[in-house]
């Protein structure tokens, strides 16, 4: 049920050569974490339907052994027989819904898992990573100056600053031309 979403995420985070763009990759795996917790929900329904089946089951089985001590109570040998065969059937479908409630808590277990270790990985590729080889370098090298006692610069004015210098300079670049022009 799920080798597509493992697939898929084996293939992202296996691949040689780290993706362009880590965005991308963060991207794909919050969509397989969102496809894998719609299949643990419903995993979860179907336990929970398994479950309600089998004890809806075991009551069939109750019923129809007391109508066969009943049957056999007033000697009722017809009676006795039909019930003893329903008996059969009912405990012959309780263990068939047992062994069924059993593996769908175990592949539940299972798709848990597997999603916890999916989120996990999405918590490591991170939305906030840079998203190129060159900002993922700077990065751990502000980290470095940190570790050793530096203090990282407000980016945010000097990128405003730079903002601003730059289309500055593109203005007066776009004037030039069109000086040149008349």
């Amino acid at each position: 049920m799920f080798d597509r979403l493992r697939a898929a995420l084996r293939a992202a985070l296996d691949a040689a050569t780290p993706p362009a763009n880590v965005r991308d990759l963060a991207r794909d795996l919050r969509e397989a974490v969102i496809e894998m917790k719609a299949a643990v929900s419903g995993l979860r329904e179907s336990a929970a339907r398994a479950q309600a089946e089998l004890e809806a089951e075991r009551k069939r089985l109750v019923d129809a052994e007391r109508r066969g001590r009943l049957a056999g109570e007033i000697q009722d040998r017809d009676t006795v027989e039909v019930a003893a065969r329903f008996a059969t059937r009912h405990r012959e479908r309780v263990a068939v819904l047992e062994r069924k409630v059993a593996a769908g808590q175990e592949e539940l277990a299972l798709a848990e898992r597997d999603l916890a270790e999916m989120r996990a990985e999405l918590t490591r590729a991170g939305g906030d990573r840079p998203a190129t080889e060159a900002e993922r370098s700077a990065e751990r090298a502000w980290r470095e100056i940190e570790r050793s006692g530096g203090v990282r610069p407000d980016l945010g004015a000097e990128l405003d600053r730079a903002a601003r210098e730059a289309t500055a300079d593109q203005q007066l670049r776009d004037l030039k031309k069109r000086m040149k022009k008349e």
